[in-house]
């Protein structure tokens, strides 16, 4: 476990720094383009980061200290502070944010990083450092790739995360796939990946899983493995999808694969 919270961790930090050489590079002007979060510019995107770093980082240290967390004024009050600011202040302040809260998960000692267990409130029970990070880095991840592809039609999720997060895609994906988007058909897709090289199964029938990969599937998933997650998060719009992307099979198309990730 402790290998999996070093190794998001990691990847947590690449992914600051990437983003904050990205924010710092930015004219006052392109905080305002629209971003890959369709309802969002830019200044936005980032706003979002940084507000989930300071409630992240609360979690964190309710945590460590025996306070538990926040409850939902708290949540408030920060999301209002950050809606108020300008454009560059959201800039700003996401790269002040987001560095405490990577500071406080590299802070976390060998016994923390395998022990500690943090109360979230949206989920069932508390969760582990790996899974915390886990979940901060998939959120920060797409939104990263929100922020990049408001100037490169072509940009891919940060490869220093894309492992990790495939070790994780199951946590979230009966929520996140919409299995009565197929109309009650029931589909079994091998999923075949390179960057890195995985193989397993994508269940759907009266909910959407991930399997081992089928011996007899419907239809087979080439993907680079960063599309395979943004496919799940809903970011798989045809112009943002790399030509090496096939589906192989009679019965399904990449569009019914769509509309099973829909994104939010």
């Amino acid at each position: 476990m402790t290998d999996r919270a070093d190794q998001t961790i990691a990847a947590l930090r690449g992914g600051h720094d990437y983003l904050t050489s990205v924010v710092h590079g930015l004219a006052t002007a392109d905080l305002t383009r629209r971003s890959g979060a369709s309802e969002w510019d830019v200044s936005q995107v980032l706003s979002h980061l940084g507000s989930g770093a300071e409630i992240g980082r609360a979690s964190l240290e309710g945590a460590l200290n025996g306070t538990g967390p926040r409850d939902g004024d708290f949540n408030k009050s920060v999301w209002a502070r950050w809606d108020a600011m300008s454009p560059a202040e959201r800039a700003e302040g996401f790269v002040n944010a987001n560095e405490r809260l990577v500071r406080g998960y590299e802070a976390l000692d060998t016994r923390a990083r395998q022990e500690l267990r943090v109360e979230l409130g949206f989920l069932p029970a508390p969760v582990d450092v790996a899974t915390l990070a886990g979940l901060r880095l998939s959120e920060f991840t797409h939104h990263t790739w929100d922020v990049e592809v408001a100037f490169d039609p072509t940009a891919v999720l940060l490869p220093v995360a894309t492992e990790p997060l495939l070790a994780q895609a199951g946590l979230l994906i009966g929520f996140l796939g919409k299995a009565d988007a197929l109309g009650g058909r029931h589909a079994r897709i091998a999923v075949r990946t390179v960057s890195p090289a995985r193989a397993f199964g994508l269940d759907l029938g009266d909910s959407v899983a991930l399997v081992d990969e089928p011996a007899e599937p419907d239809a087979v998933l080439n993907a680079p493995a960063e599309w395979w997650l943004r496919l799940v998060a809903g970011r798989h719009a045809p112009d943002h999808t790399p030509a090496e992307v096939n589906l192989k099979g009679d019965s399904l198309t990449l569009d019914d694969l769509r509309r099973v990730f829909p994104g939010f």
